[in-house]
């Protein structure tokens, strides 16, 4: 296969998965309320720490912000976002293996794992992914420092070529500023592979300059945010934080799980005694090497992430594309064998299509239940036997039953085009609508019609803030994220209890999830039970009766708005 049909096929996997999204219907996406709200508050001028307080940096939303500019803030439009950074992320995996892995085969069916694994199912922006993203990108930028000193054919470093690693230090700093984990840790593998390189005969200059552009920026930074209470939000677990890393936490999961990590370093140990015999060959060996110590680190983040950023479960598994990289190439090394011709080539590409196809098969296995019938989910055959099967053998004794997907709809408004949920969720919303105009209409005399309505929304429907409209309240005391012991602690709960007893806000949005833990603070819910009028409920647009939740609507009782028998729903 050739060099330039390779590279063509790389490009064009990572552009057509990357858009598969914007061709879908989507469901409402449960926790999606964190980005389109920091998305669209930057996008209207607000800063993190300066106008609204947050544990997370203000990185998270640069790029869907910059689309809410250029786009307009409907839901649909982080999709859009996301398809961008999803190419940002394949396009730079892919530049770290061109430094690499000089095998086009490897590094094609590795292009292909990553968006398999990693890229093609996050359809919305998400920190946990972006930080990852961030970090790609640094990664990229540091190796294209390194490739002239590992192509003959690259020729020697330009005067302006330094900039890449001041680019790596400053995407660094994006990935720590939007999550500390994923940053900090970015920071010791670049650190790390700086380090290897310089062991190797690269020199010393790449890891002093690295440092001094990471710590530059930084401070660049964080400075200007210093006096709205950086320190107090975002910080390494100190209080009121409470700190995620724990060395018996990543032991628990290392040992007690994390098969394929284990499985992969295992392999990785092997072939390294196997390919590397001496020094000598290590030196020899610069690149192999820096693929193996990035391997490494990536499996070491991988095992640490899991635990500081445990939800979902699959936020780790970037790794898996790196592993395979580095495993077959160290193979080829020992084997001899050609990866590169189009026949290895197919074959690497249809077994990994066959390792991930739980990523694919749930787009397909509609049109193949039409060949192949589905087994019945009946408990009862059609000639009354009892039926026993895979679908069957358990009886839920739920009573929080899901509506399903297939049943929920479009709510017409503009933010939330092209997305769907259930049928009691877009009734709920197009009655908040109407009880705005209702609540606007009556206080119009009370408060300037300039400042609106003061709105409290602490529900996961934060696109109505667009909708209704109202302005959210630049306050750097007050959370963009009611997740008490995350996003927002006791101070910021009494701060809410002040207002909700003062009776400051006009409408207040609250959603209850019971079996959450202060996923929307209790305490609050417990004082606007107290203060506040509940006039209506509907349910939470969320899947899973694990975590489903109620809505709940509340006015201030002096508002002397009727209480119209449709809106009460118990």
């Amino acid at each position: 296969m050739s060099p330039k049909l390779t590279a063509r096929l790389e490009i064009f996997i990572i552009v057509v998965l990357a858009f598969v999204p914007l061709f879908l219907r989507l469901p409402y996406r449960v926790n999606i309320f964190l980005s389109w709200e920091g998305a669209y508050r930057i996008s209207q001028g607000q800063l993190p720490f300066r106008d609204f307080g947050t544990p997370l940096g203000g990185m998270y939303w640069v790029v869907p912000a910059i689309f809410f500019k250029l786009l307009g803030p409907g839901m649909f439009t982080l999709v859009k976002a996301q398809v961008f950074i999803n190419i940002l992320a394949g396009l730079s995996f892919r530049s770290i293996l061109r430094t690499l892995a000089d095998n086009a085969g490897i590094r094609l069916a590795s292009v292909l794992l990553f968006c398999l694994s990693y890229s093609f199912f996050n359809f919305w922006p998400w920190y946990n992914h972006s930080v990852i993203v961030y970090e790609l990108v640094a990664l990229a930028c540091l190796f294209r420092w390194v490739r002239p000193d590992l192509e003959v054919s690259a020729g020697g470093r330009s005067r302006w070529h330094i900039g890449w690693l001041v680019a790596a230090g400053a995407f660094t700093v994006a990935s720590f500023l939007t999550k500390q984990d994923g940053g900090g840790l970015t920071f010791f593998i670049c650190c790390a592979l700086l380090l290897v390189y310089g062991l190797t005969g690269g020199g010393w200059k790449g890891l002093l300059v690295y440092i001094v552009s990471f710590f530059g920026v930084l401070l660049l930074v964080i400075l200007p945010f210093l006096s709205h209470g950086f320190g107090y939000w975002f910080n390494h677990g100190q209080a009121p934080h409470t700190a995620r890393v724990s060395a018996y936490d990543i032991a628990e999961d290392f040992f007690g799980g994390s098969q394929w990590i284990k499985f992969y370093l295992f392999l990785l140990v092997v072939l390294c005694l196997a390919c590397f015999r001496d020094m000598a060959g290590l030196r020899r060996e610069k690149r192999l090497v820096l693929l193996v110590v990035l391997t490494l680190g990536i499996l070491g983040e991988a095992a640490i992430f899991q635990v500081t950023s445990y939800t979902p479960p699959d936020n780790n598994i970037f790794y898996h594309s790196f592993a395979f990289a580095c495993l077959f190439t160290l193979a080829a090394r020992l084997t001899g064998i050609n990866f590169a011709t189009t026949r290895m080539a197919v074959v690497l590409a249809a077994g990994i299509l066959l390792w991930w196809s739980g990523v694919w098969w749930k787009y397909t296995n509609r049109l193949v239940a039409r060949i192949i019938p589905a087994r019945s989910q009946q408990h009862v055959s059609p000639s009354g036997e009892n039926v026993v099967n895979k679908y069957t053998y358990t009886i839920s004794r739920d009573t929080v039953r899901d509506i399903p997907v297939e049943q929920w709809i479009e709510c017409g408004l503009p933010a939330f085009n092209r997305i769907y949920m259930p049928a009691p969720t877009v009734a709920g919303i197009h009655r908040v609508m109407a009880l705005s105009r209702e609540l606007r209409a009556t206080s119009g005399e009370l408060r300037a019609a300039s400042k609106g309505l003061k709105v409290l929304n602490m529900c996961e429907l934060t696109p109505l803030a667009a909708e209704i409209p109202f302005s959210l309240e630049r306050n750097s005391e007050l959370p963009l994220w009611y997740h008490l012991g995350v996003g927002m602690f006791n101070r910021q709960a009494e701060i809410l209890e002040k207002r909700i007893g003062e009776h400051y806000y006009d409408l207040v949005l609250f959603e209850d999830i019971p079996t959450l833990n202060n996923f929307y603070a209790f305490r609050v819910g417990d004082s606007l039970r107290q203060h506040y009028r509940l006039v209506d409920s509907f349910v939470a647009p969320r899947r899973g009766p694990e975590t489903q939740g109620k809505i709940l609507v509340y006015v201030r009782p002096a508002d002397g708005v009727a209480v119209a028998g449709d809106l009460r729903r118990p």
